[in-house]
């Protein structure tokens, strides 16, 4: 559907602008008119008289400074059209006073303000154009009853003078009075397509709008109804007689509610279509009148039900297979300990010797269900995480020792893949309110992963430290980095990066199982990471009991004579291996 929309009749065009409008003709013809009136004077025999000739100066300069200034569109400066107008008051109110004043043949002159008011756009400009013909007529009236006016002319001159000045001002009024019937022509034409493309549109709507009065009668009604509800039917009884039986009480309701709140919203069944939905929005708009929409909303209604009832099915299957995994860990777990345990028993040859094949299949097969066992591990505790079935095991420790401890772990895996791991832990407690297994696990998580993406001769830096409450944790590395893309993927369950060499490394649970744990301390896991440079794995867990203290300053040794007996030298930091530096817990 479209609409044509009507010129602004205020919103003249360039070349309208620089034509000759009714304003600038009303000027021109009164100059023309004083010229003629001029010429006749000249004409006459012996009637020369210098006041007549300045009055026709008088009248003729205020319409030489309008000139320039159109008086069609409201955007231009008042205050020059003020000025002019008041140069209309000064020069008729001067060529009356010249001619007799207001007993004179130009007296009617003393009106011009008025006549060049009604040739402007503005409306305003002609009270004040009254204002000031009022002004000069009094003006002029004093100037004749003080006897400063000369004696008003007489004869043919008074004939043309008189004439000059009633046809000049009365032209003026009556082309303001038809410059005012054509602007306001136009702007009742405007106002009338305006009315009627509102009307089109507000009956084109795909929803119903009604007006409601405070006893819920409908005065107007605007738009397409929704199935179910009859316009007639409303129009009659009421707003109430769009709803079923069973929700019309609602409806009274509401209305009184909409009065008092402002606005309302509220469904409910129609009457010819219980089986629909019909959703009804009102809002005040004066103390005795509601505006609103009734419209159709079964489709969207049913939809959200079907989504409901799919994020229903689908969160019933995830812990469906949360359970199913979890049970089944434990079912696998089982035969792997008795795997794992007889591999063990063959590892340390307690019942006899073996061949240095079956010695090497034992250890295979004991690495492997160690492997195996990992996995498993990850797998149950996810599932339990996602069944909402993991409970953490609190404690106050140590978090050095859980760090030290996973990080003498991962010493065999850090030699083996030729990395340095270096661990740069506080020399004094850090005594947290945490799952020490939990703990235990974000760090070997970290380092894991962090030696599956460092290259041979790489660095592993494990960091902790402790701040109003908050105990943090860093693991950085100087290997490949993390792509952007898989930045965005990292943390999610069976969500995995780099190529395929790493891929085939993991499940893809490491890093989520870290979030998981640190969300279930009401922490936190942030990664930053940049291509070739290496990355940054932090998390933030508000387990801290106590700040840090700080070591005690060695104390000034007594005056006099030095013991003889000197404290041993404390034990160096426990070795990790040759490329880890730990700082032991003491």
């Amino acid at each position: 559907m479209e609409f044509e929309l009507l010129p602004d009749p205020y919103k003249r065009t360039a070349r309208s602008k620089r034509g000759l409008g009714p304003a600038r003709l009303w000027r021109l013809g009164w100059l023309a008119a004083i010229a003629l009136a001029a010429l006749a004077t000249a004409l006459l025999p012996g009637q020369f008289s210098w006041p007549v000739w300045a009055a026709f100066l008088a009248g003729a300069a205020p319409a030489l400074l309008s000139l320039p200034v159109s008086g069609e569109t409201p955007r231009e400066d008042d205050r020059i059209q003020s000025i002019l107008l008041v140069l209309w008051a000064v020069g008729g109110s001067a060529a009356a006073m010249l001619t007799g004043g207001v007993s004179g043949a130009m007296a009617a002159w003393c009106l011009a303000p008025v006549a060049a008011a009604s040739t402007l756009v503005s409306s305003r400009r002609l009270a004040e154009g009254a204002a000031l013909s009022l002004i000069g007529g009094s003006v002029a009236a004093l100037a004749q009853l003080a006897g400063l006016t000369p004696t008003p002319p007489t004869g043919a001159l008074a004939f043309i003078l008189g004439f000059l000045a009633l046809t000049t001002t009365g032209l003026g009024l009556a082309s303001g009075l038809l410059i005012g019937h054509r602007r306001f022509g136009a702007r009742d034409v405007r106002h009338t397509a305006e009315l009627a493309a509102l009307e089109v549109m507000l009956d084109g709507l795909p929803q119903l709008a009604i007006a409601v009065t405070t006893k819920g009668r409908v005065t107007d009604v605007r738009g397409t109804p929704p199935p179910g509800v009859m316009v007639p039917d409303i129009a009659t009884r009421g707003l109430a007689a769009a709803a079923a039986p069973n929700d019309r009480q609602r409806i009274g309701e509401a209305i009184a509610r909409a009065f008092r709140e402002g606005q309302i919203s509220l469904t409910f069944n129609p009457a010819l279509g219980v089986e629909r939905i019909v959703a009804l929005d009102l809002q005040r708009v004066s103390p005795v009148m509601l505006v609103g929409l009734l419209r159709d909303v079964t489709v969207e209604r049913t939809r959200e039900t079907d989504l409901d009832r799919a994020r229903a099915d689908a969160e019933a299957l995830a812990a469906g297979r949360a359970r199913f995994l979890a049970n089944m860990s434990h079912e696998l777990r089982t035969p792997l300990n008795a795997i794992m345990g007889f591999s063990d028993i063959m590892r340390a040859r307690m019942f006899g010797p073996l061949s240095d094949r079956y010695g090497e299949y034992a250890e295979l097969i004991h690495e492997s269900g160690g492997h195996l066992l990992d996995l498993i591990n990850d797998v149950l505790d996810m599932s339990k995480i996602e069944a909402e079935r993991f409970e953490l095991q609190r404690g106050v420790f140590d978090a050095r020792e859980a760090m030290t401890a996973a990080m003498r772990l991962m010493r065999v895996q850090a030699d083996g893949a030729g990395v340095q791991l270096r661990g740069v832990l506080p020399p004094n407690d850090l005594e947290v309110d945490a799952d020490r297994r939990a703990l235990k696990q974000i760090v070997l998580n970290l380092i894991s992963n962090a030696l599956k993406f460092t290259p041979r001769g790489g660095q592993v830096t494990v960091t902790a430290d402790g701040y109003d409450g908050v105990l943090e944790i860093v693991v950085a590395d100087t290997g490949v980095g993390i792509s952007p893309e898989d930045l965005e993927r990292l943390g999610r369950p069976y969500e995995q990066a780099g190529g395929a060499d790493q891929r085939a490394k993991g499940t893809g649970l490491g890093l989520s199982l870290v979030r998981a744990f640190a969300k279930l301390h009401g922490g936190e896991m942030h990664i930053e990471s940049r291509m070739g440079a290496g990355t940054s794995v932090s998390v933030r867990l508000p387990v801290l009991l106590a700040p840090l203290k700080a070591p005690t300053p060695p104390s000034e040794p007594p005056s006099g004579p030095e013991p003889t007996d000197t404290p041993p030298n404390p034990e160096p930091p426990t070795s990790l291996g040759d490329n880890v530096i730990a700082f032991s817990p003491r």
